[in-house]
């Protein structure tokens, strides 16, 4: 068997090494997976540099959280899959529901990783796919549809019909939640720096569009121009998280989420203006990821794919994914 692996120490993805490596088996409580297709987010990138929770790797390890397959065999005591079955994985090990928790992470460098031709996971880490989706598309969800399903449609304050959602740039779980907000009536606004990706986010559905280098204040033009969002999905951080405070609606909510701007920190007494309130968000849970699938096949949503390449190009992938072109998701298939 196959597998791409970061080696202990590692500090990038240009590290990455294919090894044959045995077999593994579905032990009590496990199911065997062949995944068909893989993709990547943000946190696969810290992961391979070191820089992820838990550290730099002490042994090499299989990296990526997310994949999609079928699964081929069982351990004794499963009772909610066979051989045959269309999966994906989940974010976390063990994870099914309720309250979050400080669990074990696939693909964290510490612990097992999908991007390999045979994987065997818990039967809690792993949810069927949706029935409308392929591998590929399927492959997109552990993490950032997981993700962008618990800022949207989770916690305290659940978008409603028409409430206005503000999505930061365009990767990955900002594009799944401007397709989850559009299916559940929401107006959407979008920011960018590229003219030509706030185009391609006109076509998907978003009423608006800003670029945050054009209109560098982009917190105030939003409050300004459109009165201010009942949701941001803040895949910055700590850079951009005042002027999503900014641009809060009443009683709007902050969906914290990202790291993509780590440096700063923000006031938060610009909450207290708008009775604002920022939540974390850390991925989600396996039935958070059930009820995204079913809203899924309900409102036929598909992931969108920026780009896609095969398994023995995935430092090729880790590439694209790293640029500049990125948009949406970065999809590693079985050729």
């Amino acid at each position: 068997m196959r597998a791409w692996m970061l080696p202990a120490g590692c500090d990038g993805f240009d590290k990455l090494e294919l090894h044959d490596l045995p077999e593994p088996v579905a032990g009590p409580g496990e199911v065997l997976i062949a995944p068909r297709a893989w993709s990547l987010n943000y946190r696969d990138f810290a992961v391979a540099r070191g820089a992820y929770m838990g550290g730099p790797l002490t042994k090499p390890g299989v990296p990526l959280c997310d994949g999609a397959g079928e699964v081929v065999a069982v351990g004794e005591g499963v009772t909610r899959f066979r051989s045959g079955d269309r999966v994906q994985s989940t974010f976390f090990i063990d994870w099914v529901d309720g309250p979050p928790r400080a669990l074990p992470a696939l693909g964290d460098g510490h612990t097992t990783g999908m991007l390999a031709e045979l994987v065997s996971l818990p039967q809690n880490a792993v949810v069927p796919m949706a029935r409308s989706l392929d591998f590929a598309e399927a492959a997109c969800l552990p993490c950032a549809g997981a993700t962008a399903w618990n800022a949207l449609c989770e916690g305290p304050r659940p978008i409603t019909a028409g409430e206005r959602v503000l999505v930061l740039g365009t990767g990955g779980v900002s594009m799944l939640a401007l397709q989850i907000a559009r299916a559940a009536g929401c107006e959407v606004i979008a920011t960018s720096s590229s003219d030509a990706k706030l185009e391609r986010v006109r076509a998907m559905g978003a009423a608006h569009t800003v670029n945050y280098v054009e209109v560098p204040e982009w917190g105030a033009h939003v409050l300004k121009e459109f009165g201010g969002v009942h949701k941001v999905i803040e895949v910055g951080g700590a850079g951009t998280a005042a002027q999503s405070m900014t641009a809060l609606a009443m009683e709007g909510e902050i969906a914290f989420i990202g790291v993509l701007s780590p440096e700063g920190g923000p006031n938060p007494r610009g909450l207290m203006l708008n009775a604002g309130i920022m939540r974390g968000i850390f991925v989600g849970s396996a039935a958070m990821a059930g009820r995204l699938n079913a809203a899924i096949d309900v409102n036929g949503i598909k992931p969108v794919i920026g780009a896609t390449f095969a398994f023995d190009d995935a430092k090729k992938a880790y590439d694209y994914a790293a640029s500049r072109s990125l948009f949406g998701k970065t999809v590693i298939e079985v050729g």
